[in-house]
């Protein structure tokens, strides 16, 4: 089967029920016509005060694949879902007497140390830097020198551990200290697919996916 340009919704849930272990790769849907923007805006407008994400069905590149659709401003995100014999269930150890008070203290202080705004652009793909770097070191000729991989010391006194991250320097200071210049690099973001309805503009498919409309059909039972 080809992709399919109709995204089946099937329900919707509280936008907190839905795990992100079972997230997957996201696209932003753009509206393809004014059709589509009227229809994205009513559905998106409803869903966000309800609180509530699409779950449904697309095909994507020859496959059935579950997709979760949250509204943002006037289009929408699409995260492909991984199906349940994906996730593997957790099997954390139980927990055995109760925790030292002291420690939980300089926890919670290392905590409020470092809390802060989450920004994207200080989190960078260090790997690929690194590759980049070392492609240009080997076609200017230049020496390559190893980086040094700095171990850090086995945790033995747990209390020792914590007070010396509560003594250390944010890791926000130091980035702001330290922050350089960032080189081009592939855009490497989330790609995104347009919404067109009915009798819209048809588009070839690319990259990975075609264009797909938003609709909510219900299905018939058995």
């Amino acid at each position: 089967m080809e992709s399919s340009k109709v995204i089946d919704l099937e329900m919707f849930v509280p936008r907190s029920e839905v795990d992100p272990v079972y997230f997957n790769s996201p696209y932003y849907l753009y509206p393809d016509g004014q059709m589509a923007l009227e229809a994205i805006r009513v559905i998106g407008a409803a869903m966000a005060d309800a609180g509530v994400v699409g779950i449904g069905r697309l095909m994507m590149s020859r496959r059935e694949r579950m997709v979760m659709v949250d509204p943002r401003g006037t289009g929408m995100v699409l995260i492909t879902l991984r199906a349940a014999d994906e996730v593997r269930m957790p099997q954390f150890a139980k927990s055995d007497g109760a925790i030292d008070a002291e420690m939980l203290a300089i926890a919670g202080a290392i905590i409020n140390q470092r809390t802060g705004k989450f920004d994207p652009s200080r989190f960078r793909d260090r790997y690929q830097e690194t590759l980049r770097e070392l492609i240009e070191a080997k076609i200017k000729g230049l020496p390559v020198k190893p980086r040094e991989v700095s171990t850090p010391a086995p945790v033995i006194d747990l209390m020792a551990a914590l007070k010396r991250s509560l003594r250390q320097e944010p890791p926000a200071a130091k980035v702001a200290k330290t922050r350089k210049r960032a080189k081009a690099a592939p855009d490497r973001r989330q790609r995104a697919m347009l919404l067109p309805v009915s009798g819209g503009r048809k588009k070839k498919e690319e990259q990975v996916t075609e264009p797909a409309t938003v609709a909510t059909r219900g299905r018939k039972k058995a």
